[in-house]
């Protein structure tokens, strides 16, 4: 028998502050859940009819995707925004089918399920790193950030420039529901102090920012400023979060290797208008999101 003492979420005083920004909203909070991502996956095909509807990657998504409209007798319900907390998550994924560890207490795991529609897609990633760290660590003009973004989907808590250590990651992926696509963003979040073995960029988490937080705070603290930044993003691009997202760019300016189809090495010089990395080597390369992964230099 499990005695273990669930937290206190406040699963209402978060409905109250999202369903404004997201109507018809539903926050979720469960004890223990496989994968929030696949959860809310699995709803959004089933209610489309489409049990094995293909999940794509925001930048692998044809523009023409059309695909059946969702079946007769479906509501307009099943297309309803969902945020999905889980306690505890025991088969939770992180980008390129890497497995995300999950602790009940230890770590922040949540989905957002919601119908998107931006004129495109790339930097989506960016922008939500960017609005969980600029609400987890706000930005003072007489301190250097203490969050920073790895491109494309990684917070790392700052040791000094292009050095540090992982404390969260985010996960997006998307579904056709009829005529429509919705979008699951996956984060997860380290809280607590956890051991680091076997952990290539070691291990960092919110207590050594706030010794005081909790996942549940940290939830609070996230989740109003992550949909306006959908939001924003989804009329407005990734173009108008390239300067913010420069302030806390851990690569900028550090010798990486990309690990593409033909590896290279060079120096990151930033992000451009749509999110993608540039790296010089030689010349400029720009490189998009995907089965693509960049590795920092070490000293």
């Amino acid at each position: 028998m499990n005695n273990r003492q669930h937290l206190s979420w406040g699963a209402t005083a978060l409905w109250e502050r999202l369903a404004p920004l997201l109507p018809g909203i539903a926050v979720e909070v469960v004890a223990r859940a496989d994968s929030t991502n696949t959860r809310l996956l699995d709803r959004a095909r089933n209610s489309s009819g489409l049990r094995d509807a293909p999940i794509t990657r925001p930048g692998e998504i044809d523009a023409g995707h059309g695909g059946p409209r969702t079946p007769h007798g479906r509501r307009r319900q099943d297309l309803q925004p969902c945020l999905l907390v889980a306690e505890e998550q025991t088969q939770g994924r992180g980008r390129l089918g890497r497995d995300w560890v999950a602790s009940a207490g230890a770590s922040l795991t949540f989905s957002l399920a919601l119908p998107l529609a931006p004129a495109q897609w790339s930097g989506l990633s960016l922008a939500v790193g960017l609005a969980l760290a600029e609400a987890l660590d706000p930005a003072e003009a007489s301190a250097a950030p203490r969050i920073g973004l790895k491109w494309p989907n990684d917070l790392w808590l700052l040791e000094s420039p292009g050095r540090g250590r992982k404390l969260g990651g985010i996960l997006i992926e998307t579904v056709s529901v009829g005529e429509h696509r919705v979008c699951v963003i996956g984060v997860g979040l380290n809280v607590l102090p956890q051991p680091a073995e076997g952990l290539a960029h070691g291990y960092a988490c919110l207590r050594e920012l706030d010794p005081e937080i909790s996942a549940p705070r940290a939830l609070a603290l996230v989740t109003e400023p992550l949909v306006r930044a959908i939001r924003r993003f989804e009329s407005e691009g990734f173009a108008t979060f390239v300067a913010a997202y420069r302030q806390r760019d851990l690569l900028l300016g550090q010798p990486v290797t990309v690990a593409a189809p033909e590896p290279f090495d060079g120096e990151a010089e930033g992000v451009d208008a749509h999110g993608a990395l540039l790296v010089r080597s030689g010349e400029v390369h720009s490189v998009v999101s995907g089965e693509v992964s960049v590795r920092l230099h070490r000293a």
